[in-house]
């Protein structure tokens, strides 16, 4: 595993979050879904509007992961009243964990979910939840390699289609 520089985001980085999680959602999603739907997504989520009221909001962190001063990949996680389901003042969810495609395979992407775990520890949270896309099987191979479980689904609106999305989770 190589090794990369996480941190918390800082103000400065925020538009070039926002370049670089915009092309990591085309990556990730472009195939199999309507290309119009993820854009429609892309207008409404991945905004720099939309990502300086996530940044400003104190119970939600985006940690990016950066090689030589690039950012490849970053998660977002919320803790309550800004989670999105459960609300669970014991948990943090992951609202969004994204690496560039030139550099899945690394190892980047567990690392910042061991990051995300250690946040959760050093908050006293007792588990990390969070709700993947059930047709996003890579996604979801990598998360039961990292030990989690399938507890339940909820509904993803996505443009002109609700999909369904997988909630899974694991103890800290």
């Amino acid at each position: 595993m190589k090794p990369v520089d996480i941190q918390e985001v800082t103000a400065n980085e925020l538009e070039e979050l926002v370049l670089m999680a915009r092309k990591s959602f085309l990556e990730a999603f472009t195939a199999g879904n309507k290309i119009e739907n993820v854009y429609a997504y892309l207008d409404e989520a991945f905004t720099p509007a939309q990502f300086e009221k996530e940044f400003i909001n104190p119970c939600s962190k985006f940690f990016v992961a950066k090689s030589e001063g690039k950012i490849i990949g970053y998660t977002k996680v919320n803790q309550v009243p800004s989670q999105t389901d459960i609300h669970d003042e014991e948990s943090l969810e992951i609202a969004r964990l994204y690496v560039l495609e030139a550099y899945k395979g690394q190892g980047f992407g567990k690392q910042l979910l061991d990051y995300a775990f250690d946040f959760a520890r050093e908050n006293s949270l007792k588990y990390v939840w969070l709700g993947v896309w059930e047709h996003n099987k890579h996604a979801i191979q990598f998360y039961e390699k990292q030990g989690f479980k399938k507890f339940g689904t909820h509904p993803f609106p996505f443009g002109d289609e609700v999909q369904t999305d997988w909630l899974m989770k694991k103890d800290t």
